[in-house]
């Protein structure tokens, strides 16, 4: 080996040493990954995140789920309602028949706010599609009359969000409010877009792509950002990514497996995917399902009634959904519980971005 390559391997292992000892809350074989993303082999890592996703890809057909999951503020099942807690909420439409007790029933994320008509944050579960009858997506519906959503930096995502003080974690003092947490978008590294939080602008906005963003009156909405690189004063958040994968009602007529859908993996290979939306009403729908493509993802956001959404981020460490039972942030629960990362995850700090939900 020449002295040249000896070099090479002792900055590579100094490289990778740093990323695997840095502050972080991903597994070390996690860190591993993004280091080799980040360091010259993010084609490799994701040819073999193709592959395996494709080895993994359930087969058509088979048995449907016998029941649901547990879901809602209770951690019971989620079987029809009582008189008692009857919802006055229409639920979702199955998708396949005979529908299972519960199914597309939404339920309140908070013990308070059970058998409410109110309740700021409901969630629901369904079979979306009859080929794959034993797959479960999860969707939740915020209203922002009765809750406020909140963006915060990761320890890493963005870069330089947490040093120009953001917090990485839900501060301790807002919990008593906190009523739901859930994944953000893409690293920046993956994709070109814009941050910006707490008066704080991270990463300048592009225009074109698809934006989340909440005034601080409260609105909430996801559409195609059209406005300077810093948005404007009354905006109180803004995270970007990618382009629009619903508008007018309807999936993206351009969900298409190309380099604008990310460059880990494309539209067509079956991961874990989520994406956030907002319904004719104004209210936020979020929305998870495994083994989906961007347009089985934009399928299911549609079918909570999205009339504009985005995606978030994919593949299964990353995509999360928690909601908390009793205020403090206590009682947690996630949304899909094949969901992979804790239920107390965005409680400490989180090595990426997210959205926290508060009562009002």
């Amino acid at each position: 080996m020449t002295v040249t390559a000896v070099a090479l391997l002792v900055l590579a292992v100094y490289s990778w040493a740093g990323a695997a000892t840095a502050r972080s809350n991903s597994s070390l074989g996690i860190r591993t990954v993004e280091w080799l993303r980040g360091n010259g082999a993010a084609g490799l890592v994701s040819d073999a995140e193709r592959i395996y996703y494709s080895m993994t890809a359930p087969a058509k057909g088979g048995p449907t789920l016998a029941r649901l999951p547990s879901i809602g503020f209770g951690g019971g099942r989620a079987a029809a309602p009582t008189q008692a807690h009857r919802p006055r909420m229409t639920p979702m439409p199955a998708v396949i028949r005979p529908a299972l007790p519960g199914e597309g029933v939404w339920h309140a994320s908070q013990r308070r706010y059970a058998g409410r008509s109110d309740a700021p944050v409901v969630v629901t579960t369904y079979r979306p599609d009859p080929s794959y009858p034993r797959l479960l997506a999860g969707v939740a519906r915020i209203d922002p009359r009765r809750a406020r959503v909140a963006l915060y930096s990761g320890v890493h995502e963005p870069p330089g969000g947490s040093s120009s003080g953001l917090p990485s974690e839900v501060p301790p003092g807002d919990r008593p409010q906190l009523l739901a947490t859930f994944n953000s978008g893409f690293k920046f590294s993956d994709y070109s877009g814009g941050f910006y939080a707490g008066g704080r602008l991270v990463v300048p906005m592009r225009p074109g792509l698809a934006t989340f963003t909440a005034t601080h009156s409260g609105k909430l909405d996801v559409a195609q950002w059209s406005g300077p690189a810093r948005p404007g004063p009354d905006i109180a958040f803004a995270r970007q990514n990618l382009p629009l994968i619903v508008s007018g009602g309807r999936p993206n007529p351009s969900l298409s497996d190309g380099p604008e859908w990310g460059s880990t993996v494309g539209n067509s290979v079956m991961v874990w995917r989520s994406g956030i939306g907002v319904d004719r009403h104004g209210r936020l729908i979020y929305a998870a399902a495994n083994y989906r493509t961007v347009r089985g993802l934009a399928d299911i956001l549609v079918h909570a009634g999205a009339v504009r959404a985005m995606e978030l981020d994919i593949n299964s460490y990353w995509v999360t959904f928690n909601t908390y039972g009793r205020p403090g942030g206590a009682g947690p629960h996630k949304l899909l519980t094949a969901m992979e990362r804790p239920v107390v995850r965005y409680l400490t700090p989180d090595d990426r971005d997210f959205f926290a939900v508060f009562a009002r």
